[in-house]
């Protein structure tokens, strides 16, 4: 029982909330690009960003895509047109998720399944919890920690027992981008 609970004390309790109202969502790969180019439907398509970041489309071989936001990726693909048609104007929406690597959240250890989700702006840990389908019966739910690497790899205790077996809402914490859920086994 005491071994269950010595992991609780160890960090400091997770933040309830997390400052992420400046966030922008950064393109990475697997992501789906809907670009438009007004008056240009041939140029106009859906592509998906490729495992080294970068995009091709008609009289645009590679492009990277990675880490930028889709603004700025339709500012490049302006540019690069340019050279083709007159004053282009490009707009990038951004249609299927799946982030940069440095920001997805990562869950590890006893959940159901763990893996890998994509950051989403206002994302808590039971958002978290319900996609990875809770905890393995084995789990040590209240001695899971989050590693937050956007803090440098700054560790916080977070009470999952209480949030899913208790329903104790304040325990729900906001995930940021690129934090690690560890959740450890229990000793009984």
């Amino acid at each position: 029982m005491l071994a269950a609970c010595a992991g609780t004390g160890s960090h400091p309790p997770a933040p309830a909330q997390a400052d992420t109202q400046n966030y922008n969502y950064l393109i990475g790969p697997g992501d789906t690009l809907q670009i438009t180019v007004w008056r240009n439907a041939d140029l106009s398509m859906t592509v998906p960003v490729r495992p080294d970041g970068k995009i091709a489309t008609p009289l645009i071989d590679e492009l990277m895509a990675q880490g930028k936001t889709s603004t700025d990726l339709a500012r490049d693909i302006e540019k690069s047109l340019s050279k083709y048609v007159r004053d282009p104007v490009v707009t990038v929406i951004v249609t299927g998720f799946v982030g940069p690597y440095s920001e997805q959240i990562r869950v590890v250890g006893e959940a159901a399944k763990p893996q890998f989700l994509p950051y989403k702006q206002k994302m808590t840990l039971l958002d978290v919890m319900i996609a990875v389908g809770g905890l393995t019966d084995f789990a040590d739910g209240n001695g899971a920690t989050i590693l937050r690497s956007a803090e440098g790899n700054k560790q916080y205790s977070v009470r999952l027992k209480d949030l899913i077996k208790r329903g104790d809402v304040s325990a729900n914490v906001e995930m940021k981008p690129g934090d690690i859920l560890i959740i450890p086994q229990g000793l009984f």
